[in-house]
């Protein structure tokens, strides 16, 4: 490429896309689209619903109109296909928890280069703190597990298992989804005592109280009771440094039957650490927010198995919207 045909358009595309991202967020606090719903509303209509400013939400209407989240005829919005079905609270695949939670990370991300340059964390915490952000990130995973799982369980063949535990499962969407496709299996959820509530709502939800528990447990500090012959450890790995990650595996693989499978289900990094995008971002979401997390390479979550005794490694691929992978193997 000559000089005459470099063009800064892409950079400055990327360096004001977050004005699109905080569009987006507004939309979704203000509940716009669950407020639109079916209807076709004026902006007097919304603006009345939402006690808000005219001239603001008409302002905000256009944008997510330009966006393509909202169709607009004339002075009448409705929404789009897509907004209906993940932006609106009156849908079952709803993901505005999640949209929420990374809302509550701007201000972190905003301070990268002072993170870079201390190596140290410079956000409150957006996800283990009480109140709302805390339900946001956890009613934020269950979105995300949501659509996830029906792809990713088919996935893992847990023919013959009995007993799965699940460390770190927050609202316990995938133990239910592992119970819902194999009818004999049944499940336990550690996590901490903050999520019991959002755990024992999902599980009612679905109407498997017999077969999903709840533990209150900090899995890092408390022994893992019980004895379990199936270990799912989804998206805990990058919260912590490598010497807990190790420690992790062990007590997993420690309250296992030989012959148990353990499976790490987490945004996984290619043995250069350059790629996928999404992994790559997520390590530098985990420098902002914790003292020691970070994304790890397939070849790194091999070594940590390997030296817990664990064998027949292997990595089980699937789409996936953000490169989450799985491996597994055997104890």
């Amino acid at each position: 490429m000559t000089s005459e045909e470099l063009n800064p358009g892409e950079i400055l595309k990327l360096s004001g896309g977050y004005w699109e991202t905080c569009t987006l967020h507004a939309g979704v606090k203000l509940e716009i689209f669950t407020i639109i719903g079916n209807d076709h509303l004026r902006s007097k209509e919304v603006a009345e619903k939402l006690n808000g400013d005219k001239r603001g939400v008409e302002m905000l209407l256009n944008a997510l109109s330009a966006m393509d989240f909202l169709k607009k005829k004339d002075d009448i919005y409705s929404n789009t296909p897509l907004s209906s079905a993940f932006l609106s609270k009156d849908s079952s695949r709803y993901i505005g928890h999640i949209v929420m939670h990374h809302h509550n990370l701007i201000d972190s991300w905003s301070r990268l280069d002072v993170a870079v340059q201390s190596g140290r964390s410079v956000r409150h915490s957006a996800s283990h703190s009480d109140g709302e952000q805390r339900e946001n990130f956890l009613m934020g995973m269950l979105n995300l597990a949501m659509n996830l799982a029906p792809v990713l369980v088919p996935k893992v063949d847990l023919s013959g298992r009995r007993h799965l535990l699940d460390l770190g499962g927050g609202p316990g969407t995938y133990a239910i989804h592992f119970c819902m496709h194999n009818p004999r299996l049944k499940a336990t959820v550690y996590d901490l005592p903050t999520t019991r509530p959002f755990a024992e709502k999902t599980i009612s939800k679905f109407d498997l109280q017999d077969r999903v528990d709840f533990k209150n447990v900090n899995y890092l500090e408390e022994k893992i009771e019980g004895i379990y012959d199936v270990a799912w450890l989804s998206h805990i790995l990058h919260g912590e440094g490598p010497e807990d990650c190790r420690k992790i595996i062990g007590k997993a693989v420690s309250a296992m039957e030989p012959g148990g499978m353990i499976l790490i289900h987490d945004f996984i990094l290619n043995n250069n650490m350059d790629g996928p995008l999404f992994p790559a971002l997520f390590s530098l979401n985990m420098l902002l927010g914790t003292q020691v997390g970070q994304s790890y390479s397939e070849k790194q979550i091999r070594g940590m198995l390997s030296d817990a005794g664990v064998s027949e490694i292997r990595r089980i691929f699937f789409e996936s919207p953000n490169d989450s992978g799985i491996i597994t193997g055997i104890v």
